[in-house]
């Protein structure tokens, strides 16, 4: 059986993506993207970090959005239970945030316009 259960919350202002709730970031990578659809965006964020990391034992990923000022800030992470290499994680994530390709089709996956 196929696992979908993915909880969409509100806190203060910021739509949060994750699969446990409460959420924790053990965790986490921040960027600042264009104003777009934020569900849409959080979606496509979680995909490409899971795809980078689903190789962590342990990790259940969580996306938060919010708008600051004229932009979105996206914090990416999530939960790992247990020990792991953070830095080597962080690094990676940070790569998928700050990739071109995936700024720019993540935008406009989700309705905005990206500058790259």
């Amino acid at each position: 059986m196929s696992r979908s259960t993915w909880h969409f919350q509100d806190e203060d202002g910021a739509l949060v993506l994750a699969r446990r709730l409460p959420v924790r970031f053990d965790l986490a990578v921040e960027a600042e993207m264009p104003r777009c659809g934020r569900h849409r965006l959080a979606r496509q964020v979680r995909q490409d970090m899971w795809r980078a990391l689903q190789g962590l034992r342990g990790f259940s990923p969580a996306v938060r959005v919010e708008p600051v000022g004229e932009t979105l800030r996206v914090t990416a992470g999530g939960q790992v239970d247990g020990a792991f290499p953070k830095a080597k994680a962080e690094e990676k994530l940070r790569e998928v945030l700050s990739d071109r390709n995936n700024r720019i089709r993540w935008v406009a996956y989700a309705g905005g316009f990206c500058y790259g």
